[in-house]
C-alpha cells in the first residue's frame, strides 16, 4: 500500500479526494464547513516537516473541514520590507494580494512549526510578519516537530506569544512531533509508536479548534469586532 493510500484508510476516506474534496466510504459526501489555513514554513531541500503538515490537513479535511496548505517556500514571498497595509490599493505583489485575501477568507489557522536553535524557522516567520489586521479575531493551533525527542516545544512557545500579539486566539491545545522520522511516513501516515500517540493526540486538537473557530465565528456574527 503506498503512503497516500495508507493515510487515507487511516482516516477512512478515499485516497483520491485527498488535498480536494473528501468524501465518507460508502461516498457520502462531507459538508465543507469552515475554512481553515495551514501554514509550513521550511526552505531546506530535504525537509520534514511537510509530513506533519500532511497529516494534519488530511485529518482536517476527513472531519469535513475546508483546508488549505500554504506552503511559504512556494508562495516565495521576499524578505520584508512592505507590510500587506503599506501598500496602496491596488499595488501590492500579486502573491502577496493572493494571501492577504486567503488569510482574511479563514475562520482558524494551524501553524507547522519547526525549531532553528531554540527559535522559530524564519521563513515562516516572514511569511506571517507581512500581515496584521489580517489574522484578527481567528484561532489559531500550533503543530511543532522536530528530528529529536524534543519535539519543536521550544518553537512552539515562541510562536504562542507571537500569534497572540499579532491579534489571534491561540487554542491550549498543541501537536509535538519528535523525532519525526520516526512517527510520520513520507506522505504523512503515522508510523510506529510515536504514530500511534499522534493519533491519540490529534482528536482533542482538532475538537479545540473548531470549537473555538465555532466560537469566534458566533460572535463575530452577533458582534463586530472592537477595532
Amino acid at each position: 500500500m503506498s503512503g497516500i493510500a495508507a493515510l487515507a484508510e487511516f482516516y477512512g476516506i478515499s485516497a483520491r479526494f485527498i488535498g480536494t474534496s473528501i468524501a465518507l466510504r460508502g461516498s457520502v459526501q462531507i459538508e465543507m464547513t469552515h475554512r481553515i489555513l495551514v501554514f509550513y514554513g521550511s526552505y531546506r531541500s530535504d525537509r520534514m516537516g511537510i509530513r506533519l503538515a500532511r497529516f494534519v490537513v488530511a485529518g482536517l479535511q476527513a472531519r469535513g473541514l475546508d483546508v488549505e496548505l500554504i506552503d511559504a517556500k512556494a508562495v516565495g514571498l521576499p524578505m520584508l520590507d512592505r507590510m500587506y497595509k503599506e501598500y496602496k490599493r491596488g499595488e501590492a505583489p500579486a502573491a502577496l494580494e493572493k494571501l492577504a485575501g486567503q488569510i482574511r477568507d479563514a475562520d482558524g489557522f494551524v501553524f507547522i512549526t519547526g525549531e532553528y536553535n531554540w527559535g522559530v524557522q524564519p521563513g515562516l516567520k516572514n511569511l506571517t510578519d507581512h500581515f496584521l489586521e489580517e489574522w484578527f479575531w481567528r484561532p489559531a493551533a500550533i503543530a511543532s516537530y522536530s528530528a529529536g525527542r524534543f519535539a519543536g516545544a521550544r518553537s512552539a512557545t515562541a510562536w504562542h506569544g507571537t500569534l497572540s500579539e499579532m491579534g489571534m486566539v491561540v487554542i491550549s491545545s498543541s501537536l509535538a512531533v519528535g523525532p519525526i522520522a520516526q512517527t510520520l511516513g513520507g506522505e504523512g501516515e503515522p508510523i510506529g509508536e510515536g504514530g500511534q500517540a499522534l493519533t491519540r493526540a490529534f482528536p482533542r486538537f482538532a475538537d479545540d479548534l473548531s470549537w473555538w473557530i465555532e466560537a469566534a465565528k458566533t460572535q463575530r456574527q452577533r458582534k463586530a469586532p472592537p477595532y
